[in-house]
């Protein structure tokens, strides 16, 4: 696999039913993974870890990651526009 981390925006990676989404300021990990205990639940569970400890590096090697970032869904307020109307 040549998933970087924060490096393509858009390219992921699936294991099984989970999909880890790149971006260039977020990773998104989305879907569903059962680990059973056989050959591919071990394969599996090793694919998600070196997906995870390369994520762990590159945050760790960054210097200067802010406390919490922006988030993606940033909602806001919008007035209805039936408000002081009557409804006749």
């Amino acid at each position: 696999m040549s998933f970087i981390p924060f490096l393509d925006a858009g390219e992921s990676v699936r294991i099984d039913d989970l999909t880890i989404e790149n971006g260039t300021e977020r990773i998104a990990l989305y879907g569903r993974l059962e680990i059973r205990r056989d050959r591919i639940g071990l394969q599996d569970i090793q694919a998600l870890k070196a997906q995870i400890d390369a994520i762990a590096r590159e945050l760790e090697g960054s210097a200067h990651l802010p406390e919490r970032a922006r988030s993606a869904h940033q909602t806001s307020v919008m007035p209805s526009p039936f408000m002081g109307r009557s409804c006749a």
